[in-house]
């Protein structure tokens, strides 16, 4: 009988510490649980229980200070892990690391254990999971669909329930497709937040490793404890992942339009992402349908240019030496790169620079971007008859985003009528991976409690084209802006829509008698950002002391009395979102 719920997450874990339970009667539960499962093709190590006693003995006593005390978690082969085989799924590549793969120390330096390594597509190379020499793990859900690729082991993992999160990685999708296949989250972070360091390369210039969680909340937390900045990894970055705070109670996410969406013939699939934009609807968001063509072009691009000579680059010698201990799907896919020449290289840096020139205006004109994060579903039958076309049919709406340097977030959604999981992505650009969580979170229903402001920030009033999925919303985004709380001003203000634009403006006035409250939203700007926010404001606009409602100050926008000539009073409508919900455009 389990000794905890199925599935683990780290609230059930930190609740039985808490109680007085012991690592090693979860870690013997844990165990009992993938023994009863017994797929052989989830795990390529597993330790065995007895050798973990040192490492329990060297934890202490439980410490709630320690994040992740105690907590289980498993390992995509190809991340270093000290004392145990990496493989990247090769038997010909195995080595034992002494060391520990910088993401990992720091997992295991807030009190978690890894428990096993997992089997993958080798080399990472695949979006299906299929791709091993050892036997494939079983998808958690349907052992008839692929389990997905190449983070297949991990994801696995998680999906039953053994362990609360799995560390995978993600080039085209590798941390997000499987998260899709077997109905759990799938958190791919901006490039360089999490160092790469110990990591056997896929494309080193676009690999990150990524998380594997049964909520977001969790996946996130494990973010917190894995980012930091690395000296020794080139391509790390000094990219914080901050406190979650609320969502915004408006913005504006981009879609596929009605043209540019592919299903391959899926109609299920296609209905359950009108469900799913209908959902964000619910919350709030305007649905902006966009071409994804330049996306498309860009995804096209990872398996048909220069970047498969990074591929080639990491197993040059050992396809040389050993051609044959390479899978031939693999093979066959890294080995285009012989074909290709340096002067192919510069041409696609060339057609990938254009291409993300395309891309900018569609990314900025939005807060986020939403799409499916697989088109459809394969079996492992449709694999053996074809191994490339499905996989290269499941990176549709993946294989893009870390060639434009987005953050990705895959999260469940219900069922289809069909019974297979449901699954939506959230896209923002780099940096952005707090926001995609926190809408993550509100789509699930949850409400993130607002905190104080740091005192490296400032926070800020604002009460009409700057508020959340208007017009001028991102200029506080693009200065680092979070959203912190809707509110309204203390009932002393009037309201006006002035004279000008686009885009059209309110101005505030306090009043010595009378007035209203105004409903406002208040962010947190770096104090740093404040002068580059200030030399945006026209007149009659500047920065002023804001009454709020609960009687608290806060720095906000205001207006001249003088600019309320040639304008309209419309303090009776309480607000300026409710002005243009009134019937005014928001220009």
């Amino acid at each position: 009988m389990s000794l905890l719920p199925t599935p683990i997450t780290l609230t059930d874990l930190q609740s039985a510490y808490a109680e007085g339970m012991s690592v090693s009667d979860v870690l013997h539960d844990v165990f009992a649980r993938i023994a009863a499962v017994a797929d052989p093709g989830i795990f390529l190590h597993l330790a065995d229980p007895s050798a973990l006693e040192g490492e329990i003995a060297a934890l202490g006593a439980y410490d709630p200070a320690r994040p992740l005390w105690g907590v289980p978690f498993v390992v995509k082969d190809n991340i270093d892990v000290a004392g145990m085989p990496t493989t990247a799924a090769c038997p010909a590549w195995t080595y034992t690391p002494d060391r520990d793969a910088f993401a990992v120390a720091r997992l295991r330096a807030a009190g978690a254990i890894p428990i096993g390594k997992a089997n993958l597509d080798q080399f990472a190379t695949g979006l299906v999971g299929t791709r091993t020499p050892w036997p494939v793990p079983r998808n958690a859900l349907d052992p008839n669909i692929v389990p997905g690729g190449s983070s297949s082991g991990s994801a696995v993992a998680v999906g039953h329930g053994f362990v609360p999160f799995a560390l995978g990685t993600d080039t085209a999708g590798s941390g997000r497709v499987p998260a899709a296949l077997n109905g759990i989250v799938g958190l791919k972070p901006t490039l360089g937040m999490i160092s790469a360091s110990g990591v056997v390369p896929a494309c080193r210039t676009l690999d990150t490793i990524s998380i594997f969680a049964r909520n977001v909340l969790d996946a996130y937390a494990i973010l917190q404890a894995m980012a930091g900045y690395d000296a020794t990894d080139p391509y790390s970055r000094k990219i914080p992942a901050p406190t979650l705070r609320p969502a915004p109670p408006a913005i504006r996410v981009g879609v596929p339009d009605a043209t540019s969406r592919e299903f391959f013939g899926d109609a299920l699939q296609a209905a359950a992402f009108a469900r799913d934009l209908d959902s964000l609807r619910d919350r709030g968001a305007h649905i902006v349908e966009m071409d994804f063509t330049p996306f498309y072009d860009v995804a096209n691009m990872l398996y048909d240019g220069a970047w498969v000579a990074e591929r080639h680059s990491v197993i040059q010698d050992l396809l040389s030496a050993q051609p044959d201990a390479i899978h031939p799907v693999t093979r066959a896919i890294i080995c285009k790169a012989e074909g290709l020449s340096a002067t192919d290289a510069f041409r696609g840096i060339y057609r990938l620079a254009e291409l993300r020139r395309a891309c900018e205006p569609l990314i900025s004109a939005v807060d986020m971007l939403a799409v499916p994060t697989i088109p459809t579903f394969y079996s492992c039958g449709d694999l053996m008859a074809d191994p490339v076309t499905p996989n290269s049919n499941l990176g549709t709406y993946t294989n893009f985003v870390n060639l434009l340097d987005l953050c990705a977030l895959a999260i469940p959604t219900p069922a289809r009528d069909d019974g297979r999981p449901g699954s939506l992505t959230l896209i923002g650009p780099a940096g952005q991976d707090a926001a995609l969580a926190a809408v993550a979170l509100a789509l699930d229903g949850l409400t993130i409690a607002a905190e104080g402001v740091p005192e490296d920030q400032i926070a800020i009033a604002v009460c009409g084209a700057h508020m959340s999925g208007l017009p001028l919303n991102h200029q506080l985004t693009e200065l680092g802006g979070r959203f912190l709380k809707a509110t309204s001003t203390a009932p002393c203000y009037s309201f006006h829509a002035l004279a000008g634009g686009p885009p059209v403006r309110p101005g505030l006035v306090r009043r010595q008698t009378g007035g209203a409250s105004i409903a406002l939203e208040l962010w947190s700007l770096p104090k740093t950002a404040l002068g580059h926010l200030i030399c945006q404001i026209p007149a009659p606009l500047g920065l002023g002391s804001i009454e709020l409602e609960d009687g608290s100050r806060a720095t906000g926008f205001l207006c001249e009395a003088a600019g309320t000539l040639g304008a309209t009073e419309i303090t009776s409508a309480g607000g300026w979102r409710q002005y243009l919900s009134d019937g005014v455009a928001a220009q």
